[in-house]
Protein backbone atom coordinates (compact mmCIF):
# COMPACT_ATOMS: atom_id res chain seq x y z
CA UNK A 1 0.00 0.00 0.00
CA UNK A 2 1.46 3.56 -0.95
CA UNK A 3 1.42 5.77 1.94
CA UNK A 4 -0.71 9.43 1.88
CA UNK A 5 2.22 11.28 2.33
CA UNK A 6 4.20 9.23 -0.43
CA UNK A 7 0.77 9.55 -2.88
CA UNK A 8 0.77 13.69 -1.89
CA UNK A 9 4.60 14.05 -3.31
CA UNK A 10 4.16 11.73 -6.00
CA UNK A 11 1.09 14.50 -7.00
CA UNK A 12 3.49 17.67 -6.46
CA UNK A 13 6.16 15.71 -8.18
CA UNK A 14 3.59 15.46 -11.60
CA UNK A 15 2.50 18.67 -11.05
CA UNK A 16 6.11 19.91 -11.20
CA UNK A 17 6.95 18.04 -14.29
CA UNK A 18 3.21 19.38 -16.04
CA UNK A 19 4.43 23.15 -15.08
CA UNK A 20 7.80 22.56 -16.20
CA UNK A 21 9.52 23.38 -13.48
CA UNK A 22 10.85 19.78 -11.96
CA UNK A 23 14.93 20.81 -11.16
CA UNK A 24 14.00 24.32 -12.05
CA UNK A 25 15.54 27.08 -9.71
CA UNK A 26 12.34 29.52 -9.35
CA UNK A 27 12.74 32.87 -7.27
CA UNK A 28 9.23 34.08 -5.95
CA UNK A 29 9.63 38.43 -5.34
CA UNK A 30 7.11 40.35 -3.34
CA UNK A 31 7.01 43.97 -6.01
CA UNK A 32 4.18 46.08 -4.01
CA UNK A 33 2.10 47.03 -6.70
CA UNK A 34 0.50 45.96 -10.02
CA UNK A 35 2.43 47.09 -13.08
CA UNK A 36 0.90 49.54 -15.81
CA UNK A 37 2.93 48.73 -18.24
CA UNK A 38 5.94 46.68 -19.23
CA UNK A 39 6.73 48.40 -22.06
CA UNK A 40 9.88 50.83 -20.91
CA UNK A 41 9.23 53.50 -22.57
CA UNK A 42 5.33 53.96 -20.62
CA UNK A 43 6.18 52.94 -17.46
CA UNK A 44 7.38 55.23 -13.94
CA UNK A 45 7.61 53.51 -10.99
CA UNK A 46 9.90 51.17 -9.20
CA UNK A 47 7.54 48.06 -9.31
CA UNK A 48 7.97 47.93 -13.11
CA UNK A 49 11.58 48.78 -13.31
CA UNK A 50 11.97 45.46 -10.75
CA UNK A 51 10.85 43.58 -13.89
CA UNK A 52 11.65 45.94 -16.64
CA UNK A 53 15.05 45.36 -15.70
CA UNK A 54 14.83 41.91 -15.64
CA UNK A 55 13.86 41.59 -19.22
CA UNK A 56 16.22 44.47 -21.02
CA UNK A 57 19.69 45.50 -20.52
CA UNK A 58 20.84 48.90 -21.39
CA UNK A 59 23.98 50.57 -22.98
CA UNK A 60 25.16 50.38 -19.27
CA UNK A 61 24.14 48.36 -16.48
CA UNK A 62 23.84 48.04 -12.76
CA UNK A 63 25.70 45.45 -10.87
CA UNK A 64 25.08 43.75 -7.67
CA UNK A 65 26.19 46.98 -5.50
CA UNK A 66 24.57 49.24 -8.42
CA UNK A 67 27.57 50.56 -9.70
CA UNK A 68 27.71 50.63 -13.51
CA UNK A 69 28.94 48.17 -15.60
CA UNK A 70 29.13 47.70 -19.40
CA UNK A 71 25.72 46.16 -20.56
CA UNK A 72 24.55 46.27 -24.08
CA UNK A 73 27.91 48.28 -25.32
CA UNK A 74 31.03 46.79 -24.29
CA UNK A 75 32.90 50.20 -24.46
CA UNK A 76 32.18 53.65 -24.88
CA UNK A 77 34.62 56.80 -25.48
CA UNK A 78 33.75 60.85 -24.72
CA UNK A 79 34.73 63.58 -26.64
CA UNK A 80 37.32 66.25 -24.87
CA UNK A 81 34.13 68.77 -24.20
CA UNK A 82 31.78 66.01 -22.90
CA UNK A 83 29.14 66.58 -25.54
CA UNK A 84 30.01 63.50 -27.98
CA UNK A 85 29.31 59.60 -26.13
CA UNK A 86 30.20 57.12 -28.88
CA UNK A 87 29.08 53.25 -27.62
CA UNK A 88 30.80 49.78 -28.91
CA UNK A 89 28.23 47.43 -28.53
CA UNK A 90 28.88 43.84 -28.02
CA UNK A 91 29.84 41.66 -30.82
CA UNK A 92 26.94 38.65 -31.02
CA UNK A 93 24.16 40.32 -28.95
CA UNK A 94 20.93 39.28 -30.07
CA UNK A 95 17.35 39.34 -29.00
CA UNK A 96 15.69 36.24 -27.51
CA UNK A 97 14.46 35.20 -30.85
CA UNK A 98 18.26 35.48 -32.40
CA UNK A 99 17.91 38.77 -34.23
CA UNK A 100 20.76 40.81 -33.55
CA UNK A 101 20.40 43.43 -31.37
CA UNK A 102 21.93 46.64 -33.60
CA UNK A 103 22.78 50.50 -32.84
CA UNK A 104 19.65 51.21 -35.06
CA UNK A 105 17.00 49.26 -32.57
CA UNK A 106 18.57 52.02 -29.68
CA UNK A 107 17.97 55.41 -32.42
CA UNK A 108 14.57 53.45 -32.72
CA UNK A 109 13.98 53.21 -29.13
CA UNK A 110 15.04 57.01 -27.85
CA UNK A 111 13.23 58.33 -31.19
CA UNK A 112 9.80 56.15 -30.23
CA UNK A 113 9.88 57.62 -26.00
CA UNK A 114 10.58 60.95 -27.19
CA UNK A 115 8.38 61.58 -30.00
CA UNK A 116 5.06 63.66 -29.11
CA UNK A 117 2.74 60.82 -30.05
CA UNK A 118 4.39 58.38 -27.23
CA UNK A 119 3.37 60.88 -24.73
CA UNK A 120 5.52 59.15 -22.65
CA UNK A 121 5.69 60.14 -18.79
CA UNK A 122 9.52 60.10 -18.56
CA UNK A 123 10.58 61.77 -21.91
CA UNK A 124 11.61 65.13 -20.11
CA UNK A 125 14.87 62.53 -18.23
CA UNK A 126 15.62 62.27 -21.60
CA UNK A 127 16.15 66.11 -22.31
CA UNK A 128 19.59 66.30 -21.97
CA UNK A 129 20.26 64.44 -25.92
CA UNK A 130 21.05 67.10 -28.28
CA UNK A 131 17.23 69.06 -29.57
CA UNK A 132 15.43 65.93 -27.97
CA UNK A 133 13.42 68.88 -26.07
CA UNK A 134 12.39 69.98 -29.04
CA UNK A 135 11.37 66.88 -30.73
CA UNK A 136 9.35 66.06 -27.98
CA UNK A 137 7.47 69.60 -28.07
CA UNK A 138 7.20 68.70 -32.12
CA UNK A 139 9.65 71.43 -32.79
CA UNK A 140 12.37 69.38 -34.56
CA UNK A 141 12.10 66.41 -36.50
CA UNK A 142 13.85 62.54 -35.04
CA UNK A 143 17.13 63.51 -38.14
CA UNK A 144 17.42 65.94 -35.75
CA UNK A 145 17.49 63.79 -32.87
CA UNK A 146 21.65 63.48 -31.34
CA UNK A 147 21.38 59.94 -31.50
CA UNK A 148 23.14 57.95 -34.88
CA UNK A 149 24.19 55.18 -35.81
CA UNK A 150 27.47 55.04 -37.31
CA UNK A 151 26.90 51.69 -38.45
CA UNK A 152 25.32 48.25 -36.68
CA UNK A 153 27.44 48.08 -33.82
CA UNK A 154 28.29 51.52 -33.36
CA UNK A 155 25.97 54.13 -31.71
CA UNK A 156 26.45 58.22 -31.03
CA UNK A 157 24.87 60.17 -28.83
CA UNK A 158 25.55 63.97 -29.30
CA UNK A 159 24.38 65.96 -25.94
CA UNK A 160 22.90 69.62 -25.43
CA UNK A 161 25.42 70.06 -22.45
CA UNK A 162 27.86 68.10 -20.52
CA UNK A 163 26.21 65.33 -18.47
CA UNK A 164 28.93 63.31 -16.35
CA UNK A 165 26.11 60.88 -15.02
CA UNK A 166 24.82 60.00 -18.48
CA UNK A 167 26.86 56.12 -17.66
CA UNK A 168 24.34 55.86 -15.10
CA UNK A 169 21.19 57.46 -16.86
CA UNK A 170 21.50 54.38 -19.09
CA UNK A 171 20.92 52.07 -16.94
CA UNK A 172 17.32 53.41 -16.28
CA UNK A 173 14.59 51.92 -18.38
CA UNK A 174 13.95 55.20 -20.72
CA UNK A 175 17.30 54.33 -22.51
CA UNK A 176 16.50 50.87 -23.86
CA UNK A 177 16.61 49.29 -27.12
CA UNK A 178 13.73 47.62 -28.13
CA UNK A 179 12.94 45.10 -30.84
CA UNK A 180 12.21 47.68 -33.68
CA UNK A 181 11.36 43.91 -36.07
CA UNK A 182 8.68 43.01 -33.65
CA UNK A 183 7.09 46.74 -32.45
CA UNK A 184 6.52 47.48 -36.39
CA UNK A 185 5.49 44.85 -36.87
CA UNK A 186 3.17 44.21 -33.73
CA UNK A 187 2.44 48.28 -32.40
CA UNK A 188 1.73 48.10 -29.37
CA UNK A 189 0.68 44.56 -28.77
CA UNK A 190 4.21 43.89 -28.51
CA UNK A 191 4.12 43.60 -24.70
CA UNK A 192 2.20 41.00 -24.48
CA UNK A 193 3.98 37.62 -23.12
CA UNK A 194 4.53 34.94 -26.22
CA UNK A 195 5.02 38.43 -28.72
CA UNK A 196 7.86 40.29 -26.39
CA UNK A 197 11.38 39.56 -27.52
CA UNK A 198 14.21 41.39 -24.98
CA UNK A 199 17.43 41.46 -24.98
CA UNK A 200 18.35 40.87 -20.85
CA UNK A 201 18.37 37.82 -18.84
CA UNK A 202 14.65 37.15 -18.82
CA UNK A 203 12.26 36.82 -20.93
CA UNK A 204 8.20 37.26 -20.54
CA UNK A 205 6.50 34.05 -20.16
CA UNK A 206 3.36 34.78 -18.54
CA UNK A 207 1.05 38.25 -17.31
CA UNK A 208 -2.00 37.46 -14.60
CA UNK A 209 -3.18 40.75 -14.01
CA UNK A 210 -3.29 41.06 -10.10
CA UNK A 211 -1.90 38.42 -9.70
CA UNK A 212 1.88 37.62 -11.30
CA UNK A 213 4.22 38.32 -14.15
CA UNK A 214 6.36 35.62 -14.77
CA UNK A 215 9.78 35.57 -16.40
CA UNK A 216 12.18 32.92 -17.57
CA UNK A 217 15.82 32.89 -18.47
CA UNK A 218 16.90 33.78 -21.78
CA UNK A 219 19.31 31.21 -23.23
CA UNK A 220 20.37 33.83 -25.60
CA UNK A 221 21.73 36.54 -22.93
CA UNK A 222 24.97 37.21 -23.47
CA UNK A 223 25.73 36.22 -19.83
CA UNK A 224 24.02 33.29 -19.63
CA UNK A 225 25.66 30.77 -18.23
CA UNK A 226 26.01 33.09 -14.82
CA UNK A 227 22.56 33.38 -14.52
CA UNK A 228 21.79 30.89 -12.23
CA UNK A 229 17.90 31.56 -11.33
CA UNK A 230 15.74 30.12 -14.21
CA UNK A 231 12.00 31.63 -13.27
CA UNK A 232 11.04 34.29 -11.60
CA UNK A 233 7.74 35.10 -10.29
CA UNK A 234 6.98 38.75 -9.40
CA UNK A 235 3.31 39.17 -7.27
CA UNK A 236 1.90 42.82 -7.02
CA UNK A 237 1.18 42.45 -2.70
CA UNK A 238 0.53 46.21 -1.80
CA UNK A 239 -0.72 45.48 2.34
CA UNK A 240 2.44 44.80 4.06
CA UNK A 241 0.88 42.72 6.77
CA UNK A 242 0.12 40.13 3.74
CA UNK A 243 3.43 40.52 2.31
CA UNK A 244 4.78 39.60 5.56
CA UNK A 245 2.68 36.44 6.36
CA UNK A 246 3.48 35.25 2.89
CA UNK A 247 7.22 35.52 3.54
CA UNK A 248 7.09 33.88 6.88
CA UNK A 249 4.89 31.06 5.39
CA UNK A 250 7.77 30.64 2.67
CA UNK A 251 5.47 31.70 -0.49
CA UNK A 252 7.70 34.69 -1.79
CA UNK A 253 11.86 34.55 -0.71
CA UNK A 254 12.12 38.28 -0.98
CA UNK A 255 9.63 41.13 -0.75
CA UNK A 256 9.95 44.73 -1.25
CA UNK A 257 9.37 46.38 2.02
CA UNK A 258 7.39 45.85 5.49
CA UNK A 259 5.12 47.29 7.81
CA UNK A 260 7.18 49.17 10.17
CA UNK A 261 4.74 48.08 12.87
CA UNK A 262 6.30 45.00 12.66
CA UNK A 263 9.91 46.45 13.85
CA UNK A 264 10.04 45.11 16.99
CA UNK A 265 9.30 41.51 16.10
CA UNK A 266 11.47 41.73 13.17
CA UNK A 267 14.12 42.51 15.21
CA UNK A 268 13.65 40.12 17.67
CA UNK A 269 12.90 37.35 15.49
CA UNK A 270 14.07 37.47 11.73
CA UNK A 271 17.25 40.07 12.12
CA UNK A 272 19.17 37.93 9.20
CA UNK A 273 16.25 38.41 7.08
CA UNK A 274 14.40 42.27 7.78
CA UNK A 275 17.22 44.34 5.75
CA UNK A 276 17.98 48.13 6.13
CA UNK A 277 19.56 50.40 4.73
CA UNK A 278 20.13 53.73 3.84
CA UNK A 279 18.77 54.74 -0.35
CA UNK A 280 18.73 57.85 -2.29
CA UNK A 281 15.33 58.63 -1.84
CA UNK A 282 13.06 61.38 -0.86
CA UNK A 283 9.20 60.76 0.79
CA UNK A 284 7.43 64.31 0.07
CA UNK A 285 3.91 65.56 -0.16
CA UNK A 286 3.20 67.42 -3.30
CA UNK A 287 1.10 70.46 -3.32
CA UNK A 288 -0.79 71.25 -6.90
CA UNK A 289 0.47 74.53 -7.16
CA UNK A 290 -2.15 75.58 -10.06
CA UNK A 291 -5.52 74.53 -8.24
CA UNK A 292 -6.73 76.47 -5.09
CA UNK A 293 -5.75 77.00 -2.05
CA UNK A 294 -2.34 75.71 -3.05
CA UNK A 295 -1.76 78.51 -5.91
CA UNK A 296 -0.90 80.97 -2.97
CA UNK A 297 2.66 80.46 -1.35
CA UNK A 298 1.41 81.34 1.85
CA UNK A 299 -1.06 78.56 1.81
CA UNK A 300 1.75 75.88 1.35
CA UNK A 301 4.26 77.30 3.75
CA UNK A 302 2.21 77.13 6.43
CA UNK A 303 0.99 73.27 5.75
CA UNK A 304 4.83 72.61 5.30
CA UNK A 305 5.43 74.59 8.82
CA UNK A 306 3.09 72.45 10.49
CA UNK A 307 4.14 68.91 10.06
CA UNK A 308 6.27 67.05 12.51
CA UNK A 309 8.58 65.41 10.40
CA UNK A 310 10.58 64.24 13.72
CA UNK A 311 7.48 62.93 15.04
CA UNK A 312 6.74 60.89 11.94
CA UNK A 313 10.41 59.48 11.48
CA UNK A 314 11.18 58.81 14.84
CA UNK A 315 7.59 57.63 16.43
CA UNK A 316 5.13 56.93 13.14
CA UNK A 317 7.97 54.82 11.08
CA UNK A 318 10.67 54.47 13.80
CA UNK A 319 12.86 52.51 10.80
CA UNK A 320 15.84 54.67 10.55
CA UNK A 321 14.06 57.53 8.02
CA UNK A 322 15.78 60.89 8.68
CA UNK A 323 13.44 64.28 8.61
CA UNK A 324 14.44 66.09 5.71
CA UNK A 325 14.18 69.94 5.31
CA UNK A 326 15.40 69.96 1.87
CA UNK A 327 14.79 67.77 -1.40
CA UNK A 328 17.97 66.44 -2.64
CA UNK A 329 19.12 63.18 -0.12
CA UNK A 330 22.59 63.85 1.60
CA UNK A 331 23.86 60.74 0.04
CA UNK A 332 23.85 62.31 -3.42
CA UNK A 333 27.45 63.14 -5.14
CA UNK A 334 29.11 66.43 -5.92
CA UNK A 335 26.71 67.68 -4.30
CA UNK A 336 27.15 69.81 -0.27
CA UNK A 337 23.44 70.14 0.73
CA UNK A 338 23.31 73.64 1.99
CA UNK A 339 19.83 74.12 0.75
CA UNK A 340 17.12 74.42 3.80
CA UNK A 341 13.74 75.38 5.24
CA UNK A 342 14.25 78.76 6.47
CA UNK A 343 12.02 77.44 9.38
CA UNK A 344 14.15 74.43 10.11
CA UNK A 345 16.02 75.23 13.52
CA UNK A 346 12.56 76.64 15.24
CA UNK A 347 10.91 74.45 17.74
CA UNK A 348 7.66 72.99 16.63
CA UNK A 349 5.67 75.64 18.71
CA UNK A 350 7.29 78.81 17.10
CA UNK A 351 6.67 76.67 13.36
CA UNK A 352 2.61 76.21 14.43
CA UNK A 353 2.17 80.15 15.39
CA UNK A 354 3.90 81.37 12.20
CA UNK A 355 1.60 78.68 10.15
CA UNK A 356 -1.85 80.14 11.61
CA UNK A 357 -0.77 83.48 11.21
CA UNK A 358 0.04 83.00 7.61
CA UNK A 359 -3.28 80.98 7.29
CA UNK A 360 -5.35 84.46 8.79
CA UNK A 361 -2.93 86.52 6.31
CA UNK A 362 -5.15 84.64 3.73
CA UNK A 363 -8.13 84.23 5.35
CA UNK A 364 -8.38 81.74 6.57
CA UNK A 365 -9.17 80.85 10.75
CA UNK A 366 -11.27 79.43 13.19
CA UNK A 367 -14.76 80.63 11.47
CA UNK A 368 -13.37 80.06 8.15
CA UNK A 369 -11.54 76.17 7.71
CA UNK A 370 -9.37 75.14 4.82
CA UNK A 371 -11.35 71.81 3.45
CA UNK A 372 -9.26 69.97 1.17
CA UNK A 373 -8.43 66.43 -0.17
CA UNK A 374 -5.15 64.20 0.61
CA UNK A 375 -4.52 61.66 -1.60
CA UNK A 376 -2.12 58.68 -0.84
CA UNK A 377 -0.82 55.20 -1.38
CA UNK A 378 -2.72 52.78 -0.02
CA UNK A 379 0.04 50.88 1.50
CA UNK A 380 -0.34 50.50 5.54
CA UNK A 381 2.54 52.76 6.32
CA UNK A 382 1.17 55.40 3.91
CA UNK A 383 -1.78 55.35 5.75
CA UNK A 384 -0.01 55.66 9.08
CA UNK A 385 1.22 59.14 8.11
CA UNK A 386 -1.56 59.91 5.99
CA UNK A 387 -3.52 59.94 9.60
CA UNK A 388 -0.25 61.58 11.23
CA UNK A 389 -0.24 64.58 9.12
CA UNK A 390 -4.13 65.30 9.06
CA UNK A 391 -3.61 65.18 12.97
CA UNK A 392 -1.07 68.06 12.41
CA UNK A 393 -2.81 69.94 10.11
CA UNK A 394 -5.75 69.99 12.23
CA UNK A 395 -3.71 72.21 14.98
CA UNK A 396 -3.66 75.15 12.44
CA UNK A 397 -7.91 74.33 11.74
CA UNK A 398 -6.74 72.82 8.35
CA UNK A 399 -8.85 69.64 7.56
CA UNK A 400 -7.22 67.27 5.06
CA UNK A 401 -9.50 64.80 4.13
CA UNK A 402 -7.49 61.32 3.71
CA UNK A 403 -8.35 59.27 0.41
CA UNK A 404 -6.43 55.87 -0.30
CA UNK A 405 -5.65 54.86 -3.76
CA UNK A 406 -3.96 52.35 -5.10
CA UNK A 407 -0.59 53.40 -6.05
CA UNK A 408 -0.72 53.24 -10.04
CA UNK A 409 -4.22 55.30 -10.03
CA UNK A 410 -2.38 57.58 -6.95
CA UNK A 411 0.37 58.31 -9.48
CA UNK A 412 -1.88 58.86 -12.10
CA UNK A 413 -3.09 61.43 -10.53
CA UNK A 414 -0.03 63.45 -9.56
CA UNK A 415 1.03 63.37 -13.21
CA UNK A 416 -2.16 64.51 -14.29
CA UNK A 417 -2.25 66.83 -11.74
CA UNK A 418 -5.83 65.52 -11.23
CA UNK A 419 -5.27 66.47 -7.33
CA UNK A 420 -4.72 68.99 -4.54
CA UNK A 421 -2.75 67.45 -2.03
CA UNK A 422 -0.55 64.01 -2.49
CA UNK A 423 2.16 61.79 -1.16
CA UNK A 424 4.78 60.89 -3.20
CA UNK A 425 8.57 59.75 -3.26
CA UNK A 426 11.11 59.74 -5.68
CA UNK A 427 14.33 57.10 -5.43
CA UNK A 428 17.04 58.28 -7.99
CA UNK A 429 17.47 56.76 -11.13
CA UNK A 430 21.13 57.77 -10.84
CA UNK A 431 23.89 59.45 -8.47
CA UNK A 432 23.45 63.11 -9.45
CA UNK A 433 21.28 66.35 -7.72
CA UNK A 434 20.12 66.73 -10.99
CA UNK A 435 17.90 63.65 -11.01
CA UNK A 436 15.72 65.43 -8.21
CA UNK A 437 15.89 69.02 -8.96
CA UNK A 438 14.98 68.40 -12.60
CA UNK A 439 11.27 67.08 -11.41
CA UNK A 440 10.41 70.50 -10.25
CA UNK A 441 11.87 72.07 -13.49
CA UNK A 442 8.71 73.66 -15.89
CA UNK A 443 9.82 71.46 -18.73
CA UNK A 444 9.47 68.37 -16.69
CA UNK A 445 5.81 67.40 -18.11
CA UNK A 446 4.30 65.14 -16.11
CA UNK A 447 7.25 64.32 -13.44
CA UNK A 448 6.77 68.15 -12.20
CA UNK A 449 3.40 66.97 -10.32
CA UNK A 450 3.30 70.10 -8.58
CA UNK A 451 2.91 72.20 -11.60
CA UNK A 452 5.77 74.33 -10.01
CA UNK A 453 7.45 76.90 -12.27
CA UNK A 454 9.67 79.18 -11.83
CA UNK A 455 11.83 80.69 -14.74
CA UNK A 456 14.76 81.82 -12.29
CA UNK A 457 14.87 78.09 -10.66
CA UNK A 458 14.73 76.72 -14.47
CA UNK A 459 17.65 79.45 -15.53
CA UNK A 460 19.73 78.19 -12.84
CA UNK A 461 19.10 74.90 -13.53
CA UNK A 462 20.06 75.57 -17.19
CA UNK A 463 23.11 77.03 -16.46
CA UNK A 464 23.88 74.46 -14.09
CA UNK A 465 23.36 71.82 -16.81
CA UNK A 466 26.14 73.55 -19.31
CA UNK A 467 28.85 74.02 -16.16
CA UNK A 468 31.61 71.57 -16.53
CA UNK A 469 32.89 72.33 -13.09
CA UNK A 470 31.48 70.17 -10.42
CA UNK A 471 31.81 73.29 -7.49
CA UNK A 472 31.01 75.49 -9.70
CA UNK A 473 27.48 73.15 -11.03
CA UNK A 474 26.56 71.92 -7.64
CA UNK A 475 26.38 75.19 -5.89
CA UNK A 476 24.15 76.53 -8.99
CA UNK A 477 21.90 73.99 -8.03
CA UNK A 478 22.25 74.81 -4.66
CA UNK A 479 21.17 77.66 -5.89
CA UNK A 480 17.86 76.90 -7.82
CA UNK A 481 16.74 74.11 -4.53
CA UNK A 482 16.48 76.83 -2.40
CA UNK A 483 14.45 79.26 -3.92
CA UNK A 484 12.14 76.19 -4.71
CA UNK A 485 12.10 75.25 -0.80
CA UNK A 486 11.23 78.67 -0.05
CA UNK A 487 8.26 78.55 -2.27
CA UNK A 488 6.93 75.29 -0.81
CA UNK A 489 5.67 73.86 -4.05
CA UNK A 490 6.14 70.15 -2.39
CA UNK A 491 6.88 69.36 1.59
CA UNK A 492 9.61 67.24 1.99
CA UNK A 493 8.93 64.78 4.76
CA UNK A 494 12.26 62.56 4.86
CA UNK A 495 14.72 60.90 3.34
CA UNK A 496 14.31 57.05 2.93
CA UNK A 497 15.62 54.07 4.30
CA UNK A 498 15.28 50.83 2.33
CA UNK A 499 13.41 47.81 3.69
CA UNK A 500 13.11 44.16 2.40
CA UNK A 501 12.54 41.14 3.57
CA UNK A 502 15.11 38.87 2.07
CA UNK A 503 15.10 34.96 2.54
CA UNK A 504 18.90 33.80 4.38
CA UNK A 505 18.92 31.42 1.70
CA UNK A 506 19.16 34.38 -1.12
CA UNK A 507 22.90 34.80 -2.42
CA UNK A 508 23.98 37.43 -3.87
CA UNK A 509 21.55 40.05 -2.69
CA UNK A 510 23.77 43.14 -1.82
CA UNK A 511 22.04 46.17 -0.02
CA UNK A 512 22.49 49.53 -2.92
CA UNK A 513 21.29 53.41 -2.43
CA UNK A 514 19.01 53.00 -5.32
CA UNK A 515 17.71 49.66 -3.86
CA UNK A 516 18.17 47.72 -7.16
CA UNK A 517 18.51 43.81 -7.09
CA UNK A 518 18.74 42.46 -10.71
CA UNK A 519 17.27 39.06 -10.40
CA UNK A 520 20.52 37.77 -12.48
CA UNK A 521 22.98 38.46 -10.16
CA UNK A 522 21.55 36.30 -7.17
CA UNK A 523 20.88 32.36 -6.78
CA UNK A 524 18.84 30.13 -3.94
CA UNK A 525 21.36 28.18 -1.87
CA UNK A 526 18.24 26.52 -0.41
Amino acid sequence: MVSKRCAAAFGIFLTLCANGSYGQVVFHRGNGTEPDTLDPHRASGTWENNIIGDLFVGLTTEDASASVIPGAAENWSISKDGLVYTFRLRDGHVWSDGVPVTAGDFVFALRRILSPKTAARYASLLYIIKNARHFNQGLASADDLGVKALDDRTLEIVLENPAPFLPQLLTHYTTFAIPEHVVRKKGNEWVRAGVMVSNGAYVLAEWKANDYVRITKNPLFYDAENVAIDEVYFYPIEDGNTALKQFRASEIDLNVGFPTSQMDWLRDNMANEARFSPTMAVTYIALNTRRFPFDDVRVRRALSMAIDRETLAERVLRDGRLPAYAFVPPEVLNYPNRARLDYASWSYQQRLQEARRLLAEVGYGSEKPMTFEFSYRSAIDNRRVAVAVSGMLRQIGVEAQIQANEARIHYNMLETQDYTMGDAGWVADYNDAQNFLYLLQGNAGPMNYTGYNNPSYDRLMAVAGGTLDTVRRAQLMVEAEQIMLDESPLIPLFFGTTRMLVRSYVRGYENNIVNVHRSRFMSLDR
